[in-house]
């Protein structure tokens, strides 16, 4: 998506509050800039700061905190270079290696980086090399940092016991991405709910686009559940610029969306404001 595309789709009804924060959402490239990573899975449309900065004109998005994504790998530097732009609006979610040794982590803490993000998802390459995970979680843990878990709802079970042994905090993208057709009484959904109370669990509901078709009334009961359920660490986000959907979105269908499972003033505040402000350590 083209910062000329971004700026011409329709603003949301809903005003959101002031410095709300969009929790999940990347940058891409430029490719001839910031190359992408060799081995990845997908090749995305070029999607730079500029035109996340022109989608949040349009929200009403003050602040974000912008995940790096698979296709660039274990180089940050894109996310870094946005984070440089504005650096008292913008937080970072790297991806890393065994390569990266104290001076690495320390520019990355610097550069505004607050945690770590590892994929379990199938079609983009399954689980990492656990090893190396528990390698990094035992890097993260003095710098006060999380972990951001990527995952198929179908791995919520067999991943639990992991999980729960985590000895820092840790972030679900996309609401598990849970099987809606499966119910809110599936063992997944329950297990998510149960993690959710863990007072280190941070939920994002985000991502109704993947869990459900448009107009995304099938992800409303979920997130409502994951936000009755964990009120103060509920995190939402845009996921611009959607790598991987098959159909297009228009972000402000799901700003629209948050009044469907964030009922009162009070809850919208704390999902947008206060939540990530506290977690990715916004000034107040």
């Amino acid at each position: 998506m083209n910062d000329t595309n971004a700026r011409h789709r329709r603003k949301p009804a809903f005003s959101l509050p002031i410095n709300s924060c969009d929790a999940h959402c990347h940058v891409f490239g430029p490719g001839n800039t910031f190359p992408y990573a060799p081995n990845r899975r997908y090749t995305p449309e070029d999607a730079p700061k500029e035109a996340l900065a022109a989608l949040h004109e349009r929200l009403g998005i003050g602040r974000a905190v912008i995940v790096q994504a698979s296709c660039h790998g274990a180089d940050n530097r894109a996310m870094l270079d946005a984070i440089a732009w504005r650096p008292d609006r913008y937080r970072g979610v790297a991806i890393v290696d065994d390569t990266f040794d104290d001076r690495a982590y320390q520019a990355l803490d610097e550069g505004g980086v607050r945690g770590v993000r590892f994929n379990f998802v199938r079609h983009l390459g399954g689980a990492p090399d656990m090893a190396v995970f528990d390698r990094v979680i035992d890097r993260i843990k003095d710098l006060g940092w999380h972990v951001v878990l990527h995952l198929d709802g179908a791995d919520i079970v067999p991943l639990a016991e992991m999980i729960r042994r985590l000895p820092v905090p840790f972030v679900i993208d996309h609401m598990g991405r849970i099987d809606t057709s499966l119910g809110l009484g599936q063992p997944a959904f329950q297990t998510l709910l149960e993690l959710a109370r863990l007072e280190n669990c941070w939920v994002k509901v985000c991502g109704s686009e993947r869990i459900s078709s448009f107009p995304f009334d099938a992800a409303i009961p979920f997130a409502r559940a994951l936000v009755e359920t964990s009120p103060e660490r509920t995190l939402w986000g845009t996921d611009f610029p959607h790598p991987n959907l098959k159909e297009p979105v228009d972000e402000a269908d799901l700003v629209d969306l948050v009044t469907r499972f964030s009922l009162t003033a009070e809850e919208q505040r704390r999902l947008l404001v206060e939540n990530p402000a506290r977690l990715y350590g916004f000034d107040a």
